[in-house]
């Protein structure tokens, strides 16, 4: 009998131990245990990052790197298997879906910053690009100077359209801003005339014009807004789930993981249309890969 009370204590202490294992799991990690699904967001016409082929799959850079992710979760929640549920976002909706719990991760092509930081967290940055405008060579417009008077489009939601409203206000360029609903619409507009110019994130106007009609007749300006470091969104203020999204990154770029992603979006031919955008890994990049940040800051890169 005298063992009892020993016995007891151990029990109690068991209890108490699996109540605080219990405990551990929190915010998104715990809904998606309890779910057994994850559901990413993902675009439609963010080439090579998020886009759609030919049979409406989700396909990218970014989507690829989202899915070493949802296997570092799967392995961090010990699950034998885990749903991969795929949601579409715009550049307007990216923000308020991930907030309100309809997507968990934001695969796509969007710019970290100090002002997106208070409402959403972001991920180690997975690719550099800076904000820079493509124009038809026929305009001749070769610098943002060149586009003062002129009709030019961005797309609604984005970093660009506001850095190119305050370069509007700041060099009394008189330009008439034209918000699209996407990329694909915006570059439209330039094809078919309705706008001089589309102001974006460089390696996006790339695709674009790498993937148009007549790809010579078009010439993305050397003159940039600003540098621009993309990162995979996740809620804000869930530090478990960060740590495994941070760390998954980490070991995808540590291992060499992220060189055959990068060379198989980047340097050989990708879906639809079999395009090479032919975009060497720049030093910048190489060296996010080789310390990790999460910084909005483009000072940092």
């Amino acid at each position: 009998m005298k063992h009892l009370p020993m016995m007891g204590l151990a029990l109690a202490a068991a209890f108490c131990a699996g109540q605080a294992n219990a405990q551990e799991l929190t915010g998104t990690l715990k809904n998606i245990k309890e779910s057994g699904a994850i559901t990413l967001g993902h675009r439609d016409s963010s080439i090579p990052f998020s886009y759609l082929d030919d049979s409406q799959k989700p396909i990218g850079f970014a989507m690829d790197i989202c899915y070493k992710i949802v296997d570092a979760v799967k392995k961090e929640l010990k699950l034998d298997k885990l749903e991969v549920k795929l949601n579409p976002v715009t550049s307007s909706t990216r923000i308020p879906l991930l907030a309100n719990g309809t997507i968990d991760l934001e695969c796509g092509s969007t710019t970290n910053n100090a002002e997106r930081q208070k409402q959403i967290s972001f991920t180690n940055t997975h690719f550099l690009t800076a904000s820079r405008f493509v124009s038809k060579k026929s305009s001749k417009i070769n610098s943002i100077d060149d586009l003062k008077g002129k009709p030019v489009v961005s797309t609604s939601g984005t970093t660009n359209i506001k850095q190119l409203t305050e370069a509007n206000a700041a060099r009394n360029l008189n330009v008439n801003i034209i918000p699209a609903k996407d990329h694909a619409e915006a570059f439209l507009m330039v094809e078919t005339g309705r706008a001089a110019a589309f102001v974006m994130d460089d390696i996006l106007l790339y695709s674009l014009v790498a993937a148009a009609k007549s790809p010579k007749d078009y010439v993305i300006s050397t003159d940039a807004l600003s540098v621009e470091p993309y990162g995979i969104m996740l809620r804000r203020d869930d530090p478990s789930f960060k740590k495994v999204v941070d760390e998954a990154m980490i070991a995808t770029y540590r291992s060499g993981a992220i060189n055959p992603i990068y060379e198989k979006w980047f340097l050989k031919p990708i879906p639809p249309k079999n395009i090479n955008l032919n975009v060497p890994i720049s030093d910048a990049f190489k060296k996010v890969i080789a310390s990790p940040t999460d910084s909005g800051d483009p000072a940092v890169y």
